[in-house]
């Protein structure tokens, strides 16, 4: 339930907060990382916040006359922005299932490592060179050919990409919910691997390599564009395949979200330049969303008496403890980056209280 992708608006000028060209383009964008809930296909935006770029960190008058807060200055990553919002969540008392995310943080060691460490089941997108190492990989002593015994065990076997590890995967096509079109489906393959972002440490000639990590699965798609995509995921070790892909597909609803914010609510029409007035206008505009929702939902509910549940996305391992007690499954959660420009066509104030 995350964006995977961007949307980029041509912005004229510098004084918008966080405005900067960005992704190796010429035009000014903002980035704003949202926080997204939803279960089955009702997804909420509960949180959003702005990417300031190093342009903006490290220049105090330019964040003054653009009112950011003090403890907002900092220079902090995507990930780090993305787990500080988990925990903000949490602490509010939300719950949820799975948190997913796109390549721009399942490509960032600490923030899967972080979430593990949380003890949340996540999936997230990787690029296709990430290194993996077989399940089954053992750490050795090597043999020294001369000079002293070697003190650091180190793999038994080399590490590989993703797309190496799973050229010889069983390969099966997954139908994951039914669109406009009728069913979507993909290929998809699932084998359990350790990633390779442990401690670095020198192997032979090969250099320094990361040392064997957690035991995840590594996901491979194949579209019928022609188009392959490689995930991680923490799921538990017995999780279908059906299971796996429809966890990781669960993001469309997210990307709906974002694209109905902006085209039906405004969330790009902001035309001020403060930080208090750019996350007022996307308060608000998450509040109609909701709201929206909400009569969408119940409007659903009263139509249909046995709605049709979407594909199952939760943990086998994560079942009711009493049948009559049974709440409703915890909503997946995920992140992603959206890009609206202060150049909107609405009349959105920076005093809207």
């Amino acid at each position: 339930m995350a964006d995977r992708g961007d949307t980029a608006l041509p912005k004229k000028g510098r004084h918008s907060v966080g405005v900067a060209p960005q992704y190796a383009s010429a035009r000014w964008q903002e980035r704003q990382q949202s926080l997204t809930l939803a279960s089955g296909e009702g997804p909420v935006m509960v949180g959003l916040r702005l990417f300031l770029p190093e342009s903006w960190t490290s220049d105090p008058a330019r964040l003054d006359r653009a009112g950011v807060p003090a403890d907002h200055r900092a220079s902090r990553t995507k990930p780090e922005i993305a787990l500080a919002e988990i925990d903000r969540a949490r602490a509010a008392g939300i719950r949820f299932g799975c948190v997913l995310a796109d390549a721009g943080y399942g490509l960032s060691a600490p923030f899967r490592q972080a979430l593990t460490e949380r003890g949340l089941i996540w999936a997230v997108g990787i690029p296709f060179k990430q290194k993996v190492y077989p399940a089954d990989v053992a750490m050795i002593f090597p043999v020294a050919g001369r000079g002293r015994p070697r003190q650091r065990h180190i793999p038994d076997v080399k590490s590989m990409t993703a797309q190496a590890m799973l050229e010889k995967a069983q390969w099966r096509t997954v139908s994951w919910r039914r669109g406009t079109k009728g069913r979507l489906s993909a290929r998809f393959a699932a084998v359990r691997v350790r990633v390779a972002d442990g401690p670095p440490q020198r192997i032979r000639d090969m250099g320094a390599q990361h040392l064997p990590g957690e035991e995840v699965w590594v996901i491979g798609e194949h579209r019928s564009t022609g188009e392959r995509k490689y995930y991680l995921s923490n799921l538990p070790a017995d999780t279908p395949l059906k299971q796996i892909a429809g966890a990781i597909k669960a993001r469309w609803v997210c990307e709906q979200a974002h694209q109905q914010l902006k085209e039906e609510l405004g969330l790009d029409h902001f035309e001020g330049r403060s930080w208090t007035g750019l996350h007022r206008h996307a308060l608000m505009t998450m509040i109609a969303y909701a709201f929206l929702q909400s009569c969408r939902l119940k409007q659903a509910g009263g139509g249909k008496k046995n709605p049709r549940p979407a594909a199952p996305t939760e943990p086998t391992r994560r079942q009711a403890s009493h049948p009559h007690r049974a709440r409703a499954a915890a909503p997946n959660v995920a992140f992603t980056i959206t890009k609206p420009e202060a150049i909107s066509r609405a009349a959105n104030k920076e005093a809207v209280p």
